[in-house]
C-alpha cells in the first residue's frame, strides 16, 4: 500500500492557481492533474460522499448538505453520523486489499461513528442552560483530550461565522501532522476550508482574496513538504468552485405569497411549519429541494418556480433521474439557480418577525444554508462592543442571544451548487497518478477509483459503480 494524504482545499480551481499560490502551482507543475466535472449539487456533503464512494446521490443518499425528513416532518441540516452516507467508502475498499490498512479522517463531513480508524470533527456541547460550548468529537474518544492538550482548543469561531479565517485551517493542518507523527495512518483525509469564507463574502475579486490565497498556499505548501519528507503521496482535491453572484432568490417567500406555507407565531416571531405546508423549499446555495406535501399543486409549484427570476432550471422526476438525484431524500422538484443567483431559506416578509435564530450562527435550526452567517450585521454601530457585552453576560451565567448576523442576503457575493459554465471554475484533482483521462476532465464519481488506484499502488477497484 502507498501511504497517501488527500488535502481537500475547498474552493480551489485553476482560476485561483497562480502568482498568489506558488506552492500549489509548483505542485501542479510536477504532477498530473485533471478538472472534475462537478456533481449536482456541487456542495460539500454531496461532493465528498461522491468522491468517497464512487457513487451518485441516488445511491449514497447525500442529496445536499441538508434535506427534509418526511418521517419526522423536520429538516435535517449538517448532520454528522457517517451512516447517512450509504455505500462502501474508499478506506473500506482499501481494507479489502489490506486488512491492516488504516485511515484518519480529519474534518471531512459525516465524521461521527465513522468506520475510519481515527476521526476528528467539530462538535459543540449544548448544556441544558442554553449555552453552546465549542468543542470537537474524536474517535477514539480519548484522542480529544490528548490533541487539545498539545494543540490547544480547536478555534471554532474561526471555522464558521463572522470570525472565520485561516486559524481553523492551520489547526486542522497541525492536527494532521500530529496524527501522522503518533499514528502513521495509511490514508489521511484533511479538510482545509479557508478559501470558502472570503470567496463567499466578496466573490472572485483577486485584489480582495489574494491574501487568502497566500494564506492557504502557505498551509498547503507546509503540509506537502511534511508529507513528502515521509514518503507519503500527496493529492490536492477540491469539491467545487465558487462564482460571483449578485441576486438572492427567496423561494419560500414566493410560496408564501401563493398561500402554500404554514406559518406559526412563536412569541411574536414566525417559524415555518414544514409538515403543515403545502410546498416549501430547503435551500442550499444555488440548488433548492422543493417538497410538495399536496400533490394536487405539483404542476402549479413547478410553474411558479419556472416563472421566478433567478431560477434557471427545474428538475422533475425524469430530470432527477438523469442527474442521479432520484433518491427518496430529494425534493419532489429541484430548483437550480442561474449563474448570478443563489437561494435563501428566508420565508418571513417582515424582518421584525424573523425567528430569533435568523440573526445567529445556527446551522441546524435554519431550514437552509445561510451564508449571511459569515458577516456581522453592518447596521450594528459598535458590533465588537455588543459582542463583548453579550459574552460578559454569558460569563456571569446569564442567557443571551448572539444576534449579530444580518438579514441582508445581498451582502453575499459568491456562491456554488450549480455546474459553472466556465471550466476554470470547476474543482481540480492533482497528484502523482499513473493515468488520468486524456480529455482533462473527470466525472466526480470517477474520482474514487483513481484515489483507490493511487493508494493501492495500481490495483483496480471493481466495487465502484454508478
Amino acid at each position: 500500500m502507498q501511504r497517501t494524504a488527500i488535502l481537500n482545499v475547498v474552493g480551489l480551481t485553476t482560476r485561483l492557481i497562480g502568482e498568489h499560490t506558488p506552492a500549489i502551482r509548483a505542485f501542479l507543475e510536477r504532477n498530473r492533474s485533471t478538472l472534475i466535472e462537478p456533481v449536482l449539487p456541487a456542495v460539500t456533503c454531496t461532493a465528498q460522499a461522491t468522491y468517497l464512494t464512487g457513487r451518485l446521490a441516488r445511491d449514497h443518499g447525500v442529496v445536499a448538505n441538508g434535506w427534509y425528513d418526511r418521517d419526522y416532518a423536520e429538516h435535517r441540516f449538517w448532520k454528522q453520523p457517517e451512516q447517512l452516507m450509504h455505500g462502501e467508502k474508499l478506506w473500506e475498499a482499501l481494507r479489502r486489499v489490506d486488512p491492516q490498512f488504516t485511515c484518519a479522517k480529519l474534518f471531512w463531513w459525516f465524521n461521527m461513528y465513522s468506520t475510519a480508524d481515527i476521526s476528528i470533527t467539530p462538535r459543540p456541547l449544548y448544556p441544558a442552560d442554553g449555552r453552546k460550548v465549542f468543542d470537537i468529537h474524536t474517535q477514539p474518544m480519548p484522542l480529544r483530550d490528548r490533541i487539545k492538550k498539545d494543540l490547544g482548543p480547536f478555534p471554532f469561531r474561526h471555522f464558521w461565522g463572522p470570525g472565520s479565517d485561516i486559524k481553523s485551517s492551520i489547526w486542522i493542518a497541525e492536527s494532521a501532522k500530529w496524527i501522522e507523527e503518533k499514528h502513521w495512518p495509511g490514508l489521511s483525509l484533511v479538510y482545509l476550508p479557508h478559501l470558502d469564507y472570503n470567496l463567499q463574502r466578496v466573490g472572485i475579486d483577486m485584489e480582495k482574496i489574494r491574501f487568502d490565497l497566500r494564506q492557504i498556499d502557505n498551509v498547503v505548501g507546509d503540509l506537502i513538504r511534511f508529507y513528502e519528507t515521509r514518503n507519503i503521496k500527496v493529492v490536492l482535491l477540491s469539491e467545487y468552485g465558487i462564482t460571483n453572484v449578485e441576486q438572492p432568490v427567496h423561494l419560500n417567500r414566493v410560496f408564501r405569497e401563493r398561500g402554500w406555507l404554514s406559518i406559526k407565531d412563536e412569541l411574536g416571531r414566525e417559524t415555518l411549519d414544514l409538515g403543515g405546508s403545502k410546498a416549501f423549499a430547503i435551500a442550499d446555495h444555488q440548488v433548492a429541494h422543493i417538497y410538495v406535501n399536496d400533490p394536487s399543486i405539483l404542476a402549479n409549484v413547478r410553474g411558479a418556480l419556472e416563472a421566478t427570476p433567478g431560477v434557471a432550471q427545474v428538475l422533475g422526476k425524469m430530470e432527477k433521474h438523469l442527474f442521479g438525484l432520484n433518491h427518496e431524500r430529494s425534493g419532489d422538484l429541484i430548483a437550480i439557480a442561474d449563474a448570478k443567483s443563489w437561494f435563501t431559506y428566508y420565508y418571513w416578509q417582515d424582518d421584525r418577525k424573523a425567528p430569533d435564530f435568523a440573526r445567529c450562527v445556527d446551522i441546524h435550526r435554519k431550514c437552509g444554508y445561510d451564508p449571511a452567517e459569515l458577516f456581522l450585521d453592518p447596521t450594528i454601530k459598535w458590533p465588537k462592543l455588543k459582542i463583548a457585552a453579550k459574552l460578559a453576560n454569558k460569563a456571569l451565567g446569564q442567557r443571551m442571544l448572539m444576534d449579530v448576523i444580518p438579514l441582508d442576503a445581498t451582502l453575499v457575493k459568491g456562491s456554488h451548487g450549480r455546474i459553472p459554465e466556465d471550466r476554470a471554475d470547476w474543482p481540480v484533482l492533482i497528484g502523482d497518478f499513473d493515468q488520468l483521462p486524456r480529455t482533462g476532465i473527470l466525472a466526480a464519481h470517477e474520482v474514487c477509483n483513481h484515489l483507490f488506484r493511487l493508494c493501492s499502488s495500481g490495483h483496480g477497484y471493481a466495487g465502484v459503480a454508478v
